[in-house]
């Protein structure tokens, strides 16, 4: 029986444990396991290569995802190194001009040196990738939306490029999780997570997940998860797959409040610009229509100028001034002095992320309270 996302969000993957019959898979704390002889075990030998706990939550983040085949890593970027390592000296991958700052600074500080090559272009307009093709080109990496502007790229289109280029796209699905939208069955070949974020839910664990369908490719991913060896733990594993089981009745509500919140920012006559492709006048408005089944809890936004948005920071109340994002309570950050302090100013100011770019984490608290949080703040702030 095939089963909704709903209900693979609880019973996806490994369903409990069949030996004793626990309802949630166990958390197998063990670094190694009996062979009976030598070149003979139960399928289990050592947990960097391979650990139930482990096992479990990669089979459930394919499944989500439309995958055949997941792996989960330490961090969101120690997956993001393992799928960068399929590439070699003097191959080029293509990225969004918007994106993770630490994407850009493993591409740009460990990747580079080895020889990796990366082009920065606009991924939401289909004919600037096309331009950035070349013969070395092995790969498209987009975020979308993409962090921390919100910008929307066309996925099926995209794919479309990358196959005729005979490249991979990759998608990091981070913001929307496959709750919201699936990349692998609008063509993408590898998604990434940090599941940190949404996934686990809780700020209380830091993970990475990828899921994919070649079996090809995934032969080679397992081989240099375990030659890399930055593994998930089996207590991190648990934590994550305990996150997901609410993940759907967490992303309605931080989504309906986003959508709220987006809409009062706008309306509020506080504000240069919000970014969140939930509203209709976003730029990537309908394109997020036709891809996914919502437009996140992600909102970046920008003080007029009569607000000084350090004294924003400091009298908010309720919500929450730190790193990362996702979790049910809500957060703000300064992309320029954090998420993203490691992409050169230039290039930052080229993009948009200006030095008074504010990014919203929107949670699940009660929606007014919030509102009036961000009221009392900038009110608080106006210089």
């Amino acid at each position: 029986m095939a089963y909704s996302l709903d209900s693979l969000l609880i019973h996806g993957g490994i369903d409990g444990d069949k030996v004793t019959g626990a309802v949630n898979v166990p958390i197998y704390q063990t670094s190694t396991y009996k062979q009976s002889e030598l070149g003979v075990n139960t399928g289990w030998e050592y947990s960097r290569t391979g650990n139930p706990t482990r096992a479990a939550l990669e089979k459930l983040i394919a499944d989500l995802e439309g995958g055949e085949f997941g792996l989960a890593f330490a961090s969101g970027l120690a997956a993001i190194h393992t799928v960068l390592s399929l590439f070699q000296a003097g191959d080029r991958i293509i990225i969004s001009d918007n994106i993770y700052g630490g994407t850009f600074r493993i591409l740009d500080k460990v990747f580079k040196p080895l020889g990796l090559q990366y082009v920065i272009t606009d991924t939401t307009d289909a004919a600037k990738i096309e331009a950035a093709i070349d013969s070395n080109t092995k790969a498209i990496y987009i975020e979308t939306p993409a962090n921390p502007l919100l910008s929307v790229t066309d996925i099926a289109e995209t794919a479309k490029i990358a196959r005729k280029a005979g490249a991979l796209l990759i998608v990091d699905n981070t913001f929307l999780t496959p709750y919201l939208q699936r990349p692998l069955t609008l063509g993408a070949d590898i998604v990434v997570h940090s599941g940190t974020k949404y996934l686990g839910g809780h700020s209380d664990t830091i993970s990475g997940l990828v899921a994919l369908r070649d079996a090809k490719i995934a032969e080679r991913l397992y081989f240099l998860q375990n030659a890399i060896g930055g593994v998930l733990s089996p207590f991190d594993s648990f934590l994550t797959i305990r996150g997901i089981k609410t993940l759907g009745v967490r992303m309605d509500r931080h989504v309906a409040n986003a959508t709220k919140i987006a809409e009062w920012l706008q309306q509020s006559g506080y504000v240069k610009k919000v970014y969140y492709p939930g509203l209709p006048s976003d730029p990537g408005y309908a394109v997020q229509k036709k891809q996914a089944d919502g437009p996140g809890a992600m909102i970046s936004f920008v003080l007029k100028d009569e607000f000084d948005y350090r004294a924003f920071f400091r009298n908010l109340r309720l919500i929450t001034l730190a790193e990362s994002l996702g979790g049910v309570e809500s957060l703000v950050c300064h992309p320029a002095s954090m998420t993203h302090a490691s992409i050169p100013a230039d290039i930052r100011q080229k993009t948009g992320i200006v030095d008074e770019l504010i990014r919203f984490s929107v949670g699940i608290e009660n929606v007014d309270d919030l509102i009036e949080d961000l009221r009392g703040a900038i009110e608080a702030s106006r210089r």
